[in-house]
């Protein structure tokens, strides 16, 4: 779903300088796209040997915190996007007083904290599960009372299930109260979920438009586990998800990438989850299967270049790689896994794994979404079958989903 192109007024030729604040895998593969189009990649992060480090030619080593580095990256560069949420808010004012930042500011302050994101798709009408600010362990209490079961979420930060705690009984708030550092969090109704899926939208400064396709995705224990796109739901489903997506980055005002994460409930229900300003741990099929990949794409957006088709040309599907595959006292079986047709393994440079690390994932096309995933998961098997029984790569049946 694309708007009718506009000519760009100000676009950033090749040779510009993209600065990220954000040096993880997101920023790195962003950045090997920028690098094939030929734009030089700046980057702040907090640790020195970042992901984005090898492909980077300067590599500020700084807490996202720190507004003299970011006003040292900023000078350097063209244009700055970034690649996580959490930047202090002095930080991006910093940089948007010196260089376009992309998404902008708005945005990003909107999104970083859930509390405030929860409350401005309230209050912008966008459809949510229940939810309250718990302000102390008795709101948390009082929630599970009314709602049943819950889950209590930081309001930063706290990514691929860490922050959170799932409640059943108002007994256990204090707990949960406590083990967020007693201090406000998000708590959340649990819906009764019939599957999730994500729609990616891509905006440019001179206005235009892309919504990608939307991507069915299953998690375990709060990290995103395989993803796939075609999503094979119904053709309404589709278009709700990806008019949803594209109203909320309008009212958004959002320049670059927005990821939308949905829940579709066993009623019918299309629920906004989650939002994410950037690339999109759900969308890395995109490089494999998508005439536009998300990576391209931001490139595209920040640089104010004529958007790319997000045309589907082969069923894709990933399934990610936590530091728990490099625990098991043996190297996983690299060979293995890719001699299954249609498989490429993407690792991340991180140095070091620990478990729940995502350190890179496999990807898969085949003829059709199923085909894809089960190649994914198949080569997920092989790669590290020990790890099988506490990662869920059980095949589901992808039958189309009417609903």
């Amino acid at each position: 779903m694309t708007t009718a192109k506009q000519t760009s007024a100000s676009p950033l030729p090749p040779g510009s300088v993209i600065g990220f604040l954000g040096g993880g895998q997101l920023g790195r593969m962003t950045a090997l796209a920028a690098r094939s189009m030929g734009y030089d990649i700046h980057v702040l992060d907090p640790e020195a040997q970042c992901a984005t480090r090898p492909v980077a030619s300067r590599t500020i080593t700084a807490p996202f915190s720190d507004v003299a580095a970011a006003e040292d990256l900023a000078s350097q560069c063209d244009v700055v996007t970034l690649e996580i949420e959490q930047i202090h808010p002095d930080v991006l004012d910093a940089v948007a007083a010196r260089v376009p930042l992309r998404p902008g500011r708005a945005p990003v302050y909107i999104i970083q904290d859930r509390i405030r994101q929860k409350e401005w798709l309230r209050a912008q009408q966008f459809p949510l599960g229940a939810f309250v600010a718990a302000q102390s362990a008795d709101d948390v209490a009082d929630m599970v009372r009314t709602h049943g079961a819950c889950i209590a979420k930081s309001t930063h930060g706290g990514y691929d299930g860490r922050g959170q705690v799932r409640l059943r009984e108002p007994e256990q708030a204090v707990e949960a109260w406590q083990a967020l550092g007693a201090r406000p969090c998000l708590v959340e109704a649990m819906v009764d979920i019939h599957y999730e899926v994500s729609v990616l939208v891509a905006r440019s400064p001179s206005g235009q438009t892309v919504v990608y396709p939307p991507s069915r995705n299953h998690h375990t224990s709060g990290i995103l586990t395989w993803a796939v796109v075609p999503a094979v739901i119904s053709d309404e489903m589709t278009l709700r998800a990806q008019t949803l997506a594209r109203a909320v980055a309008e009212r958004l005002d959002i320049v670059g990438l927005l990821a939308v994460e949905c829940f579709v409930t066993r009623s019918g229900e299309l629920l906004v989850n989650e939002l994410a300003p950037r690339p999109h741990n759900t969308y890395h099929h995109s490089e494999r299967g998508l005439a536009t990949s998300q990576f391209e794409q931001l490139v595209r957006a920040v640089c104010d270049l004529p958007l790319g088709e997000p045309t589907v040309f082969a069923p894709s599907a990933i399934v990610n790689l936590l530091g728990d595959v490099w625990l098991q006292g043996h190297e996983p079986a690299v060979a293995d896994a890719l001699l299954v047709p249609g498989t490429r393994l993407h690792l991340y440079g991180k140095a070091g794994a620990r478990a729940g690390r995502k350190m890179g994932h496999l990807s898969a096309i085949g003829a059709d979404s199923q085909e894809a995933l089960g190649r994914v998961l198949e080569s997920y098997r092989r790669l590290s079958p020990s790890t099988v029984d506490s990662f869920d790569v059980e095949e589901p049946v992808l039958s189309r989903i009417s609903s």
